[in-house]
């Protein structure tokens, strides 16, 4: 729907979102201060104690912002709608997705409604990133100057893919709320660049879970490996006298911990592909000026709301509106075929932010579950053991039941009843593994039919929506991996958890080689040397690798090759659809594509006999974006995950010659839980953002060769480790 343009300028140095400190905040945070010591160990990942939980909070908050104020403030940029006020027309559309599916009304009212136990996180959240502001006036938020506690409710998931769509893209909102009146429900087809743009993200991460009966130790293991944008998350460790004691990753913003343990249990959080949101076609009709939708033989109104916007324009604001339109299934997010889309699904929610704390806080499998019981996460897989011996694996946790008898990954029918959710499974009703006979757990963002071998669900048992997702490369890689490892040791599991091996060529190499064996001798002699070189390779990545270098230039001029899935769903069967390509994709195309590859190296450096390490780097920028080619760099023997490497190390090319990673490893642990709690970590550079710090590229080569450092845990540990210890308000550099 066409904006309606109530413009005005504003100089962007006047304008801001909120207001400063009042004295009852500083008192109040002052005294939290004061019951708050922070630890900052030699890795400089802090350790937090306070008294009690909301203490801790608020000490999180205040290092997190010590750290990375501008993630913090990017994030709630997103989830409020508001990053245009930094980035101008270009981001709008995210905001009016955002703006429609989260109303900012209702967080305040969770608020105002919450348990008072609660309440006080939520106030010590707000507090503690008002305090650094205020201890720190150096600091200039773009927007931000003052957090309300409501914040928080707004970003209730810590998943790099916290928003469920149901299928829409950017560019259908886009068209929707740009357009005319009178041009809604135009045919939309999607965009190949923003395929391409979704197709160099990285989507993988890893959870392992060992049992007792393959350790080394008689103990379970679990291994943690998400995979995400590098700096994502910080590495921190949580300490009350209210019986919180856990150390894991946490998402910039945020206040629980995403992936983690303490001293009895712990949890890795994979993305999954559970159906949690649909989208309704709805049939529309306009009288006397409004519009209307069809339900079950009626008319019903649709609803509207006002979205207003901050818009930078060179030095100014722009204010803009645009009318956001809803049916009873959701906002409407687009259209297809004459039909608008309404969005149904779960993507903010009190619950959501409950469980995730009360996860944070879990101390045994009983208290997981109860958690767990909220079924309020949207987004995520959890792989869980603890120091019982149990291992589980619960595939989603929000899950809505519907009519098994529709197709939902495709837009269902608006118009009648037979289309509505009847109510959210319960936790004991979705896909769980329960301490497997084959003593292995692994999901790699895969289907969980195949995540315990023979110990696997019965596909036959659940309905289609609740795992709609395939096979991927990783996952066949994994389950090679562990079926047959016994005695595992921390050290041996981080091995395997750092496997070279890229299964996708398994499919992908012997089809080129047979274009070649028919290709014209004028294309053989061409590229003898560099075919006879991938002939002989062994399929794992190395710093020192020729082919590692030519099979994933060429992988990747392949993986563009594939055509743009329908649904979401059919993305996820990774192995089906390369397997496919390889089937439609001419031989000669596939030769040109090497062919490419030989002209671009050449071009690019000179020769096309390029070790990938020489090409693949790691490089820490001061400002965190500009790479350069000829500032100091890491050589990187990895790859993303795209071709079944465990490890991900996505890089690419940024106005460079040479690759640089962004994405991929983040923070990843091995865990043991005994009798004491034993751990390894690792984090993408380090913990520090301050490129003088000694902690910005401390554990750059650790993470590249999976060699991990020691979890202090124990407070006598972490106090032989210091390297700074204070309040928050006290100077820390």
């Amino acid at each position: 729907m066409k904006a309606i343009l109530s413009i005005g300028l504003m100089f962007l140095s006047g304008f801001v979102f909120g207001q400063k400190i009042n004295q009852q905040a500083i008192r109040r945070s002052e005294m939290l201060a004061k019951s708050v010591t922070i630890i900052r160990d030699n890795w400089g990942v802090p350790h937090i104690y306070g008294k009690t939980d909301a203490a801790v909070v608020f000490g999180l908050m205040y290092t997190q912002c010590e750290d990375n104020f501008k993630g913090i403030e990017r994030n709630y940029l997103y989830q409020l709608g508001k990053q245009a006020e930094v980035d101008g027309e270009s981001n709008l559309y995210i905001d009016v997705q955002l703006q429609l599916i989260a109303d900012s009304t209702d967080a305040i009212k969770d608020y105002r409604n919450s348990a008072p136990w609660f309440r006080k996180l939520l106030d010590a959240f707000a507090d503690g990133i008002n305090y650094y502001l205020y201890k720190h006036p150096e600091v200039k938020p773009k927007v931000f100057k003052h957090f309300e506690p409501w914040y928080a409710l707004m970003f209730t998931d810590g998943s790099v893919a916290a928003t469920e769509m149901g299928g829409i893209k950017l560019a259908d909102n886009k068209a929707f709320y740009s357009t005319d009146p009178e041009k809604l429900g135009a045919l939309v087809s999607p965009r190949k660049d923003m395929y391409d743009m979704v197709n160099e993200r990285e989507t993988g991460s890893n959870g392992f879970a060992i049992a007792p009966s393959r350790s080394a130790s008689g103990h379970a293991l679990l291994y943690i490996n998400p995979h995400v944008p590098f700096y994502f998350r910080s590495e921190v460790q949580l300490v009350s006298d209210e019986g919180l004691n856990t150390y894991g990753a946490v998402t910039w913003g945020q206040f629980f911990i995403y992936q983690g343990f303490n001293q009895h249990c712990g949890w890795m959080h994979t993305s999954a592909y559970a159906d949690v949101a649909d989208l309704y076609a709805e049939k529309v009709s306009k009288k006397h000026g409004k519009w209307y939708y069809e339900y079950d033989g009626k008319l019903k109104p649709v609803t509207t709301r006002k979205l207003s916007f901050n818009i930078k324009n060179g030095d100014k604001l722009e204010q803009r509106s645009i009318t956001g339109y809803y049916t009873h299934h959701g906002p409407v997010l687009g259209s297809r075929d004459g039909k608008w889309l309404a969005l149904k699904a779960n993507n903010r929610s009190y619950n959501a932010l409950v469980e995730s704390w009360l996860i944070t806080k879990a101390n045994n499998l009983a208290e997981y579950k109860k958690a767990m019981n909220l079924v309020s996460n949207a987004t995520n897989s959890t792989v869980y053991a603890d120091d019982k011996g149990n291992t589980i694996f619960w595939y989603g946790n929000y899950i809505p039941k519907r009519n098994s008898k529709y197709d939902w990954s495709l837009p269902v029918d608006g118009s009648t009843s037979a289309t509505e959710w009847q109510g959210v499974h319960k936790l004991s009703e979705i896909i769980t593994i329960t301490n497997p006979t084959s003593g292995w757990i692994q999901n790699c963002n895969s289907t969980p039919y195949t995540a315990s071998g023979a110990s696997s669900p019965d596909k036959s048992k659940y309905p289609v929506y609740m795992a709609p997702d395939g096979e991927n490369y990783r996952a066949i890689t994994a389950i090679k991996l562990l079926k047959d490892a016994k005695q595992l040791s921390m050290d041996e599991l981080v091995a395997k958890g750092y496997d070279h091996y890229l299964a996708a060529f398994d499919d992908l190499l012997p089809s080129l080689f047979n274009a070649y064996r028919n290709a014209p001798d004028s294309v053989k002699q061409t590229l003898a040397e560099p075919i006879k070189i991938l002939q002989d390779w062994d399929k794992r990545t190395a710093i020192h690798s020729v082919a590692s270098a030519l099979a994933i230039e060429w992988g990747t001029l392949m993986m563009k090759a594939l055509p743009p899935p329908q649904t979401d769903q059919e993305s996820t069967f990774i192995t089906r659809r390369f397997q496919t390509l390889v089937k439609t994709l001419s031989g000669a195309q596939q030769l040109a594509y090497l062919n490419d590859v030989l002209v671009d190296l050449k071009k690019r450096f000179g020769t096309w006999k390029v070790e990938w390490g020489d090409m693949n780097r790691y490089q820490r920028p001061d400002d965190g974006i500009t790479f350069d080619d000829n500032k100091p760099s890491i050589p990187v023997g990895l790859t993303g995950s795209g071709f079944g490497q465990l490890p991900s190390f996505q890089s690419r090319t940024v106005n460079t010659n040479k690759r640089y990673g962004y994405s991929g490893n983040s923070f990843i642990a091995v865990v043991e839980f005994g009798t004491r709690v034993k751990a390894k970590s690792i984090i993408t550079g380090g913990s520090s953002f301050d490129p003088t710090s000694k902690n910005f590229t401390d554990q750059a080569q650790g993470i590249i060769d999976g060699k991990f450092k020691d979890v202090l845990f124990y407070k006598r540990d972490v106090l032989k480790h210091a390297q700074h210890t204070y309040h928050p308000g006290e100077y820390f550099k």
